[in-house]
C-alpha cells in the first residue's frame, strides 16, 4: 500500500496536534485505512478477511511492529511478517519512539516538530503557515530516519512496552534480520560518499557518530579496528548487531511469550550484487538483500546461482504457506521451529537449504554486550 512518508507521514507539531484530529502518525493512519479497505472489500476479490497477512521490510518492518502494538489496528490482520524492522527499538540504549509531546519540542533521533517548522520558515509555529509550505520544501528538510510517536490513540505505548505487557494484537509472526545488515548503510554513508574509513582515527570518529560518545569506548573495545579487514567492516559489524540483530532478537523473545513466532536470519553472504563499484568491501547479506529472493523488485535484476534459486524457492514457500495457514511449515521445506527463549533457535536462510542456527546471540554479541546497557 502507499502511505505518507518522512515529514509528511510522521510529524509531531504542537499547532497541528492541538486541532482535535489524530496526531503525528499519519503514515501509520494511511496503512490502517488501507487495511480497513481490504477488510471491507477482500471478499469481492475471492479473499478471506480473516486471512490477511501484513508484510513489510525495513521501515515497512517497523510499521509491522507498530501495527502489532496499535489498538486501532485490532482485527485488521491475522498474521504479520517483519523483515529488518527493529532498528534501535526493543533495547535500552537509544529511545527512538517517544511521546508525541516530547517530539513536538525536543530534538532526538529526528528534529522536533518545532525545529521542522523553523527550518521551513514557520517560526510562528502556526498550522496555517505549515499548510502553506509546499510538499517539496517539507521533503527537502527531512534529516535521516524518522520514527513514529506514542500519540495516545494509534500508539498508546511503544512496541517494546506493548510486547512486554502482552497488550498487542496477538497474531502469529515471522520476524528476522540479515547477517550483514549495516554494510548497506556504511557503503552509502562512507564509501559511496567518497570517504571510506581508512584509519583508526577515522574509525573512532565513525563509531562516535553512530553510537555517540556515551557508547564509543565500549564499542571500540568489542569491535577494535585492528580485528577487521577495514574500518568499514568494523563499523558495519557493530551497526548490524546493535541496530538490527540484537534488538530484533529482543522483540522475538517478547513476542514468543504470547504468540507463535518464527525467527530467521538471512545468511546468503553472496547475495547479488555482491560488490558495488566504489565500495571497498563485499556487501554480504546486506540490508534488503532478501527482498529479491521473495519477489521481483524494480531496477536491476541479478541472476541467481542454482543454490540461490533453491533458497528463493524455499523462502517463497515459507512466506506463502504462512499467509495460507499462519505457519510457514509444509512438507516441501525444511522444518522451521517456533522461536523460544529457551532454545534460541533461528531459521538460517542459507543457500541452498535453510537450516536451524543456534549461535545467533554469540555471533552478534547480544547477551554478552548489547543487552547489558
Amino acid at each position: 500500500m502507499n502511505y505518507r512518508l518522512g515529514v509528511l507521514g510522521f510529524l509531531a507539531q504542537a499547532a497541528l496536534d492541538s486541532e482535535g484530529h489524530e496526531r503525528g502518525n499519519y503514515g501509520l493512519m494511511d496503512q490502517q485505512f488501507a487495511l480497513k479497505w481490504v477488510q471491507k472489500n477482500i471478499k469481492a476479490f475471492g479473499g478471506n478477511p480473516k486471512k490477511v497477512t501484513m508484510f513489510g521490510e525495513s521501515a515497512g518492518g517497523q510499521s509491522v511492529y507498530c501495527n502489532l502494538a496499535s489498538p486501532t489496528a485490532k482485527r485488521l490482520f491475522g498474521g504479520a511478517i517483519a523483515e529488518s524492522g527493529s532498528y534501535t527499538n526493543f533495547q535500552n540504549y537509544f529511545p527512538a519512539i517517544v511521546p508525541i509531546e516530547t517530539a513536538e519540542t525536543t530534538d532526538g533521533f529526528a528534529p522536533s516538530g518545532s525545529s521542522v517548522a523553523i527550518s521551513v520558515g514557520c517560526s510562528s509555529q502556526t498550522a496555517a503557515c505549515l499548510r502553506a509550505v509546499s510538499a517539496a520544501t517539507l521533503v527537502g528538510v527531512e534529516a535521516g530516519v524518522l520514527y513514529p510517536f506514542v500519540d495516545g490513540k494509534l500508539l498508546t505505548k511503544t512496541p517494546t512496552a506493548a510486547f512486554t505487557s502482552g497488550k498487542f494484537n496477538k497474531v502469529p509472526v515471522i520476524a528476522g534480520t540479515n547477517h550483514d545488515e549495516y554494510r548497506f548503510f556504511v557503503a552509502g554513508e562512507y564509501d559511496l560518499a567518497g570517504n571510506p574509513i581508512l584509519t583508526s582515527g577515522e574509525y573512532a570518529a565513525a563509531v562516535a557518530a553512530l553510537w555517540t560518545t556515551a557508547l564509543e569506548s565500549n564499542v571500540l573495545g568489542l569491535y577494535p579496528y585492528a580485528s577487521y579487514p577495514s574500518g568499514d567492516l568494523a563499523l558495519a559489524a557493530s551497526g548490524t548487531d546493535g541496530v538490527f540483530s540484537c534488538p530484533a532478537r529482543n522483540a522475538d523473545r517478547l513476542l514468543s511469550k504470547f504468540v507463535k513466532t518464527y525467527a530467521y536470519e538471512f545468511n546468503d553472504e553472496n547475495a547479488p550484487p555482491g560488490t558495488v563499484a566504489g565500495v571497498t568491501f563485499p556487501l554480504g547479506a546486506f540490508h534488503a538483500a532478501e527482498i529479491q529472493y521473495l519477489m521481483l523488485v524494480t531496477g536491476a535484476v541479478f541472476p541467481f546461482t542454482t543454490d540461490q534459486q533453491a533458497l528463493s524457492d524455499a523462502m517463497i514457500g515459507y512466506w506463502t504457506q504462512f499467509a495460507k495457514t499462519l505457519n510457514p511449515n509444509s512438507a516441501d521445506e525444511p522444518a522451521w521451529p517456533n522461536y523460544s527463549a529457551a532454545t534460541d533457535e533461528f531459521q538460517s536462510l542459507v543457500p541452498p537449504t535453510p537450516m536451524i542456527e543456534s549461535n545467533f546471540t554469540t555471533f552478534h554479541h547480544c547477551d554478552s554486550f548489547w543487552n547489558k546497557f
